[in-house]
């Protein structure tokens, strides 16, 4: 939403509330601090993985590097290179299978897609990016998925991010969302195609995560 508020402006006030929902638009909603009160289990979670597949920058299919950071686990991770983006049982860096997907992640994924609307919702797979300032997420659709039934959802941890919560076509003007430490997005239904991103990073610091902003997006691959 361009009204000549500043990205910072945007922050204002967020910490000084708790717990409440922000819908969207149909299929997609904010539920604001849904995750603090499980972020220790989640940043251990986060150590676990990345002892065993620790975090890289992948490159896209044209060569691009990614300014975001990366990591998998679950069943499936998603994986980008030279021959296309896709999910894959394999770390092709370690050649052995991702690791375990934490409970602390299912459950708290489970919670949050029921509350926004979406029962039923078991991921198989969890995408782990690591932000720092200056890294950023193009607007893209999450399509490599088998189930567009199944939601996504996005787990925000560390220091703020401004999401971009845009259309059906990559040339719709998107909705630009703060979120905060402990924010959760859930996008499902006929919001599930919609273009999103994430705005470059700016300088912060979370007493936790440091500078960094770690994202969890869990889904159902196949």
């Amino acid at each position: 939403m361009d009204n000549g508020v500043s990205d910072l402006d945007l922050f204002d006030g967020i910490e000084e509330r708790r717990s409440w929902r922000e819908d969207l638009c149909a299929g997609a909603t904010v539920l604001r601090a849904y995750a603090l009160a499980h972020e220790a289990d989640l940043l251990a979670g986060v150590t676990s993985v990345c002892e065993v597949a620790p975090f890289r920058h992948m490159h896209t299919p044209g060569g691009f590097r990614m300014s975001v950071a990366m990591t998998n686990c679950g069943d499936y991770g998603w994986v980008t290179d030279r021959t296309g983006y896709r999910y894959d049982a394999i770390d092709p860096v370690s050649g052995q299978p991702w690791p375990q997907m934490p409970d602390a992640f299912l459950r708290l994924a489970q919670a949050a897609a029921a509350a926004a609307g979406f029962t039923d919702f078991t991921p198989d797979a969890c995408l782990i990016n690591c932000y720092e300032p200056g890294a950023r997420m193009s607007l893209h659709q999450d399509k490599d998925e088998h189930d567009f039934r199944q939601p996504i959802v996005s787990v925000s941890l560390g220091i703020p991010a401004v999401f971009q919560f845009g259309g059906d076509a990559r040339s719709d003007k998107p909705v630009r969302v703060p979120l905060q430490h402990g924010d959760v997005v859930v996008w499902g239904g006929p919001a599930r195609l919609r273009y999103h991103g994430v705005l470059a990073l700016k300088q912060a610091t979370h007493p936790l995560l440091g500078g960094r902003r770690i994202n969890l997006t869990l889904r159902k691959a196949a």
